[in-house]
């Protein structure tokens, strides 16, 4: 979603509780959760202040809101991108770590990482919100086991590996990538995991064996 001059947000369903979370996400991206007042919020979105609390009982309450319909997205676009489609399970992967490594290096504010951005922040001041980041890291980590299962299934990888300490291993590795490359400002943590994720599900070997020769 992006805000264009003073035009309101585009929401998913046009009322105003979505209104309030699709403008409070583009914000605290760019500035964190605590230091983002609510008034900015609602004067952005254009809505009144009682509409808020008529919504959210309190900031707390209304940034585990924001996390699980980041999550609700996050997670439909994650099956669109993973889903059995006649790509192996290695491609699926591959193509969601690449739109990764595309995502979090760019200068686009409205496409990093809610939960990157929050981690640090908000888990030692809020448990709601820990919990619901907990509760969505989980599902994340669940269908990228899925997809790893599909590809040990099919003789793809290794069938000693372990499907889900892979797809933790693995996401670790993106989440920690993700943080460096905010601090150093460049690609280079991204690409090491990447590089690191075609290594461990032995993608390069993958890409070779269908190479013309």
């Amino acid at each position: 979603m992006r805000l264009m001059g003073n035009e309101l947000p585009i929401t998913k369903s046009g009322d105003t509780r979505q209104q309030i979370l699709d403008t409070a996400k583009c914000i605290i991206l760019g500035k964190g959760f605590s230091a983002v007042g609510l008034n900015e919020i609602l004067s952005t979105a254009g809505v009144p202040k009682g509409s808020f609390y008529h919504y959210f009982k309190s900031k707390e309450q209304f940034g585990t809101a924001l996390l699980e319909d980041y999550f609700q997205d996050y997670m439909a676009q994650l099956e669109n991108t993973l889903k059995n489609d006649g790509r192996t399970a290695g491609e699926r992967l591959h193509s969601y770590f690449a739109a990764w490594l595309e995502s979090q290096s760019s200068d686009t504010t409205e496409d990093k990482c809610l939960v990157v951005k929050l981690s640090a922040e908000v888990t030692d001041l809020s448990e709601p919100m820990r919990l619901t980041l907990k509760i969505g890291t989980e599902q994340v980590l669940a269908r990228l086991a899925v997809c790893v299962q599909e590809g040990i299934a099919s003789g793809e990888f290794p069938k000693t590996l372990n499907a889900r300490n892979v797809a933790n291993e693995i996401y670790y590795i993106w989440a920690g990538a993700t943080l460096m490359t905010k601090v150093h400002r460049t690609r280079e943590a991204l690409e090491c995991a990447m590089q690191a994720t075609r290594m461990r599900l032995n993608l390069n070997a993958q890409s070779e064996s269908k190479s013309p020769e």
